[in-house]
Protein backbone atom coordinates (compact mmCIF):
# COMPACT_ATOMS: atom_id res chain seq x y z
CA UNK A 1 0.00 0.00 0.00
CA UNK A 2 1.12 3.54 -0.72
CA UNK A 3 2.33 5.59 2.22
CA UNK A 4 -0.20 8.21 3.29
CA UNK A 5 0.28 11.83 2.30
CA UNK A 6 -1.44 14.67 4.11
CA UNK A 7 -3.75 16.81 1.98
CA UNK A 8 -5.56 20.03 2.91
CA UNK A 9 -7.70 22.28 0.70
CA UNK A 10 -4.62 24.27 -0.32
CA UNK A 11 -2.68 21.16 -1.39
CA UNK A 12 -0.40 18.46 -0.07
CA UNK A 13 1.58 19.10 3.10
CA UNK A 14 5.27 18.31 3.05
CA UNK A 15 6.97 17.36 6.31
CA UNK A 16 3.80 16.97 8.37
CA UNK A 17 4.95 16.91 12.03
CA UNK A 18 2.24 14.52 13.25
CA UNK A 19 3.03 10.86 13.84
CA UNK A 20 0.38 8.27 14.64
CA UNK A 21 1.92 5.92 17.22
CA UNK A 22 0.98 2.40 18.24
CA UNK A 23 -0.69 1.76 21.58
CA UNK A 24 2.46 0.22 23.09
CA UNK A 25 5.01 2.64 21.58
CA UNK A 26 6.87 4.86 24.04
CA UNK A 27 5.59 8.39 24.39
CA UNK A 28 8.76 10.33 23.52
CA UNK A 29 8.24 14.09 23.67
CA UNK A 30 11.92 14.97 24.03
CA UNK A 31 12.20 16.35 20.50
CA UNK A 32 9.82 18.41 18.35
CA UNK A 33 7.69 15.46 17.27
CA UNK A 34 3.93 15.69 17.54
CA UNK A 35 2.25 12.45 18.49
CA UNK A 36 -1.26 11.13 17.83
CA UNK A 37 -2.32 8.60 20.47
CA UNK A 38 -5.43 6.49 20.89
CA UNK A 39 -8.30 8.02 22.89
CA UNK A 40 -7.97 5.58 25.80
CA UNK A 41 -4.24 6.20 26.08
CA UNK A 42 -4.75 9.96 25.98
CA UNK A 43 -7.33 9.85 28.77
CA UNK A 44 -4.91 7.79 30.93
CA UNK A 45 -2.09 10.35 30.60
CA UNK A 46 -1.27 12.63 33.49
CA UNK A 47 -2.43 16.24 33.20
CA UNK A 48 1.20 17.34 32.99
CA UNK A 49 1.90 15.17 29.94
CA UNK A 50 -1.52 15.76 28.35
CA UNK A 51 -0.99 19.53 28.23
CA UNK A 52 2.47 19.22 26.70
CA UNK A 53 2.55 22.37 24.56
CA UNK A 54 -0.07 21.18 22.09
CA UNK A 55 2.10 18.34 20.82
CA UNK A 56 -0.29 15.49 21.54
CA UNK A 57 -3.27 14.70 19.35
CA UNK A 58 -5.90 11.99 19.66
CA UNK A 59 -7.10 9.27 17.31
CA UNK A 60 -10.71 8.25 17.77
CA UNK A 61 -11.95 4.93 16.45
CA UNK A 62 -15.45 4.53 15.04
CA UNK A 63 -16.93 3.15 18.28
CA UNK A 64 -15.33 5.82 20.51
CA UNK A 65 -17.52 8.42 22.21
CA UNK A 66 -16.05 11.81 21.29
CA UNK A 67 -17.92 13.50 24.15
CA UNK A 68 -15.29 11.97 26.47
CA UNK A 69 -12.86 14.49 24.96
CA UNK A 70 -15.05 17.51 25.76
CA UNK A 71 -13.09 18.60 28.88
CA UNK A 72 -9.81 18.41 26.93
CA UNK A 73 -10.68 20.03 23.59
CA UNK A 74 -9.00 23.35 24.37
CA UNK A 75 -5.71 21.46 24.87
CA UNK A 76 -5.92 19.42 21.67
CA UNK A 77 -4.48 20.76 18.42
CA UNK A 78 -5.54 17.72 16.35
CA UNK A 79 -8.09 14.90 16.44
CA UNK A 80 -7.81 12.10 13.89
CA UNK A 81 -11.13 10.41 13.04
CA UNK A 82 -10.82 6.91 11.60
CA UNK A 83 -12.47 5.55 8.47
CA UNK A 84 -11.65 1.80 8.62
CA UNK A 85 -13.59 1.08 5.41
CA UNK A 86 -15.39 3.10 2.74
CA UNK A 87 -18.79 1.97 4.06
CA UNK A 88 -18.21 2.93 7.71
CA UNK A 89 -19.39 6.52 8.14
CA UNK A 90 -19.30 6.91 11.92
CA UNK A 91 -16.33 9.29 11.64
CA UNK A 92 -18.57 11.74 9.73
CA UNK A 93 -20.79 11.94 12.81
CA UNK A 94 -17.81 12.22 15.14
CA UNK A 95 -16.40 15.15 13.16
CA UNK A 96 -19.80 16.89 13.06
CA UNK A 97 -20.27 16.44 16.80
CA UNK A 98 -16.79 17.74 17.57
CA UNK A 99 -17.41 20.90 15.52
CA UNK A 100 -21.10 21.67 16.12
CA UNK A 101 -21.86 20.33 19.58
CA UNK A 102 -18.47 20.59 21.29
CA UNK A 103 -17.07 23.65 19.48
CA UNK A 104 -13.72 22.08 18.60
CA UNK A 105 -11.66 24.54 16.53
CA UNK A 106 -8.48 22.52 16.07
CA UNK A 107 -7.60 20.33 13.13
CA UNK A 108 -9.71 17.25 12.40
CA UNK A 109 -7.88 14.74 10.23
CA UNK A 110 -9.42 11.81 8.34
CA UNK A 111 -7.26 8.67 8.56
CA UNK A 112 -7.84 5.21 7.15
CA UNK A 113 -9.78 4.49 3.98
CA UNK A 114 -9.99 8.03 2.53
CA UNK A 115 -11.44 7.87 -1.00
CA UNK A 116 -11.68 10.75 -3.47
CA UNK A 117 -15.48 10.65 -3.78
CA UNK A 118 -15.88 11.12 -0.04
CA UNK A 119 -13.53 14.07 0.48
CA UNK A 120 -16.14 16.74 -0.34
CA UNK A 121 -18.57 15.21 2.17
CA UNK A 122 -15.81 14.96 4.79
CA UNK A 123 -15.08 18.67 4.32
CA UNK A 124 -18.77 19.49 4.93
CA UNK A 125 -18.62 17.59 8.23
CA UNK A 126 -15.71 19.70 9.48
CA UNK A 127 -12.74 17.52 8.55
CA UNK A 128 -9.94 19.74 7.31
CA UNK A 129 -6.98 17.44 6.66
CA UNK A 130 -6.71 13.99 5.13
CA UNK A 131 -4.17 11.18 5.36
CA UNK A 132 -4.54 9.83 1.82
CA UNK A 133 -2.96 6.60 0.61
CA UNK A 134 -5.42 5.53 -2.10
CA UNK A 135 -3.59 5.90 -5.46
CA UNK A 136 -6.65 7.22 -7.32
CA UNK A 137 -7.35 9.78 -4.59
CA UNK A 138 -3.71 10.88 -4.54
CA UNK A 139 -3.70 11.35 -8.32
CA UNK A 140 -6.99 13.26 -8.43
CA UNK A 141 -6.03 15.54 -5.51
CA UNK A 142 -2.65 16.25 -7.13
CA UNK A 143 -4.51 17.24 -10.30
CA UNK A 144 -6.91 19.46 -8.33
CA UNK A 145 -9.88 17.31 -9.34
CA UNK A 146 -11.96 17.35 -6.16
CA UNK A 147 -15.49 16.10 -6.82
CA UNK A 148 -18.39 17.95 -5.30
CA UNK A 149 -22.11 18.37 -5.22
CA UNK A 150 -23.45 21.85 -5.92
CA UNK A 151 -26.76 21.49 -4.09
CA UNK A 152 -27.16 20.33 -0.50
CA UNK A 153 -30.44 19.72 1.27
CA UNK A 154 -29.19 19.21 4.81
CA UNK A 155 -27.31 21.54 7.16
CA UNK A 156 -23.62 20.87 7.69
CA UNK A 157 -20.75 22.05 9.83
CA UNK A 158 -19.13 23.80 6.88
CA UNK A 159 -21.65 25.94 5.02
CA UNK A 160 -22.23 25.48 1.32
CA UNK A 161 -22.31 28.51 -0.92
CA UNK A 162 -25.56 30.41 -0.55
CA UNK A 163 -28.08 29.75 -3.28
CA UNK A 164 -31.03 31.33 -1.46
CA UNK A 165 -34.31 29.92 -2.67
CA UNK A 166 -35.48 27.69 0.14
CA UNK A 167 -36.76 29.23 3.35
CA UNK A 168 -36.17 25.99 5.24
CA UNK A 169 -32.49 25.90 4.33
CA UNK A 170 -30.58 26.95 7.42
CA UNK A 171 -26.93 26.78 8.44
CA UNK A 172 -25.87 25.06 5.25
Amino acid sequence: MTEARIWKTDGFVDNDPWQLIDADAPLNLSDDRRLIVALERYLELSDEIRQHAGRIGVQVLPADDVSRLAPHLSDLPLIAVTFPAFNDGRAYSQASLLRARHGFRGEIRAVGDVLIDQVALMLRCGIDSFAVSNPVALKRLAEGRLPGIDTHYQPATKPARAVGTFSWRHAS
